[in-house]
């Protein structure tokens, strides 16, 4: 397998400081499952190349097998694994290429964050996914992707074109971030890792795609097939990304907040919402109850207080949320008793999530105007077919009372992370569609001062199951 990095930043000789290799020398390398040359075909003013030859033994590579037991006999002998760019060239960049892949370098520090004209060429690369699944992966991040097919076996037109192809990927971009994307997505189009896949590979995923995998349109298809489909590591790392987005919302817009919190505090919805869902949690005999994006657990709280919820279960995509619920509700100084009877959990309303099965009621307070419209059938499925409770109270803005507010902009929303807000016949068409779907029954209540014609400034569905 072949690996070449091309730039025409003049003197193209620079590119040897950032990859720490000298142009002018050959280097090998050891690795644990064969060996790594590192040369360059070119090395000129107008332009260098730098080849890394992997050279994998498969001696080496069945014994490794054989000591993680998994594989047939069979596939030790019949492989594409040392022909192809796969996670043993990942492991190579790291290895051998670590200090370009973090941004370090000592002797020529000002090259690091240079934007070059680079150009990966990889020869060659297995793609589940064909073509296709190419430009997905690396148009988005702005690359300029070619790639060449190969035949199965030229003289049987019959059996179709190979999973491989010879890739060239071209960009204005830094070394660092060029290995960073290599890193990831080679394993994302091959079929299998040649390693365990365990909680570390969380961290290497979130570290290497720092600043673009947030982003990406296909993040959930780069994060199951690198984690290979490890559902629980895949959902605790999609809900640490759509955390980081959430927090630099809040960091941005600092002042979209606090106007949200303004306009409420002033009205005291928020003290009229979290009476209202008590009401309807203590008018019924529900004794489990789970908080659906619980946030810092003002809920919670009142929750606690009461004795007949035995069972008090607090989720939130939010770490940081959820750290300071657990300090507000003084959680380690709980009596035992007291203790036992609430529980704080961190995850995702995009992913089913068994923990969440089983209550007898479920509360949604102002969550789903912070989600993406096209997210939605994923939270319905995850609420409303999967954990099922008898009961769920869901709030949300009623979009229609913000003409009521002073210096509100009109078509804007009362938070800066809220993708949408809905008018009061929007919410119940919503609603009573997801109903009729999913085998519930639907009334709606008002939550605050109601105005003429306009509704109250927080609408509630109350679900329950037929």
């Amino acid at each position: 397998m072949l690996f070449t990095i091309t730039t025409t930043h003049r003197p193209g000789t620079d590119i040897g400081y950032l990859l720490h290799k000298n142009p002018a020398r050959c280097q090998s390398f050891e690795l644990t499952f064969g060996n790594a040359h590192v040369f360059y075909p070119v090395a000129t003013e107008e332009e260098c190349v730098m080849a890394m030859l992997l050279d994998i033994d498969p001696v080496e590579m069945v014994r490794g097998k054989r000591r993680a037991k998994s594989g047939s006999n069979l596939d030790h002998y019949i492989n594409d694994r040392p022909y192809v760019a796969s996670s043993f060239l990942s492991v190579a960049i790291a290895q051998v290429l670590g200090s370009a892949l973090k941004g370090q370098c000592k002797e020529r520090p000002d090259l690091v964050n240079k934007t070059m004209h680079l150009t990966a060429k990889i020869s060659v690369l297995p793609s589940r996914g064909g073509q296709q699944i190419l430009h997905k992966l690396f148009e988005p991040l702005g690359y300029e992707v070619s790639a060449v097919g190969y035949r199965l076996d030229e003289r049987f037109s019959e059996w179709g074109q190979s999973p491989y192809y010879t890739v060239k990927l071209a960009k204005d971009t830094t070394v660092s971030q060029l290995l960073s994307h290599l890193y990831v997505l080679i394993p994302v189009l091959d079929n299998q890792k040649h390693y365990y896949i365990g909680k570390a590979e969380v961290e290497k995923l979130l570290r290497h795609g720092k600043g673009w995998l947030k982003d990406h349109p296909e993040r959930e298809l780069i994060t199951k097939r690198y984690l290979k489909y490890r559902m629980s590591l895949a959902h605790e790392a999609l809900a640490r990304l759509n955390e980081e987005n959430i927090s630099e919302i809040e960091d941005d817009q600092p002042t979209r907040s606090s106007f949200e919190e303004e306009l409420e505090h002033k009205i005291k919805l928020n003290d009229e919402r979290l009476g209202a869902v008590l009401a309807v949690l203590k008018n019924t005999n529900c004794r489990r109850v789970v908080d659906l994006g619980c946030g810092e657990g003002k809920l919670l709280s009142i929750l606690l207080k009461e004795k007949q919820f035995e069972n008090i279960l607090g989720m939130d995509v939010s770490i940081r949320s959820l750290e300071i619920a657990s300090r507000k509700l003084r959680l380690e100084d709980l009596p035992p008793m007291k203790r036992k009877r609430i529980e704080l959990i961190h995850g995702s309303l995009m992913y089913r999530d068994r923990r969440i099965e089983g209550y007898d009621a479920a509360t949604v307070m102002e969550v789903i105007e912070h989600l993406d419209p096209p997210r939605l059938a994923a939270f319905e499925r995850v609420l409303f077919e999967f954990a099922r409770p008898e009961m769920i109270v869901l709030t949300t803005p009623n979009i229609e009372y913000n003409i009521v507010w002073e210096n509100f902009e009109p078509g804007s929303f009362r938070h800066g992370d809220h993708r949408f807000e809905w008018t009061r016949q929007e919410f119940q068409g919503w609603a009573n569609a997801i109903a009729l779907k999913f085998g519930y029954e639907v009334r709606f209540l008002p939550v605050g001062k109601e105005e003429k014609n306009i509704g109250s400034p927080t609408q509630m569905g109350i679900f329950t199951r037929n």
